[in-house]
């Protein structure tokens, strides 16, 4: 249900849809639905917004979409690679373990730092918010 709930939010001209609205696009219970925004939200998917037409929470992806969550996910990595970093001291980097470990730690340090160059680049060319239409997609 997640992946369709995210498709119907993709496929909006307004990029928002409601609780009520999810369940009528995709012809399922209100149960169906009820955790998938959730869900998406920790992800960095979508986020939570008010409906400017009703007290209703609209549920909104836009064209920051894909640069939240790998973002996020950049923040997280240095914190994996100097854990590798450190067991790989304690084991000694010229055991074979301590040498895998120090190796996955230089290889998690460099490409987040490429990854994190590469989205902010991206970010600041492409990055636009085609939503710019009211009204709702029911």
């Amino acid at each position: 249900m997640v992946a369709r709930v995210l498709a119907a939010l993709f496929t909006t001209d307004s990029g928002g849809l409601t609780s009520a609205e999810l369940v009528r696009r995709l012809h399922v219970s209100p149960a169906s639905v009820s955790k998938a925004p959730g869900h998406l939200e920790t992800q960095a998917l979508v986020r939570p917004e008010r409906d400017p037409h009703s007290r209703a929470e609209r549920y909104a992806v836009d064209a920051d979409v894909a640069f939240r969550p790998v973002m996020a996910d950049v923040r997280n990595q240095p914190r994996i690679a100097e854990a590798c970093g450190a067991v790989a001291q304690k084991l000694g980097t010229t055991a074979p373990a301590g040498a895998r470990l120090e190796i996955t730690s230089q290889f998690l340090l460099h490409v987040t730092d490429d990854l994190a160059r590469s989205a902010r680049q991206w970010h600041r060319i492409y990055s636009t918010d085609p939503r710019k239409t009211s009204g709702t997609d029911d």
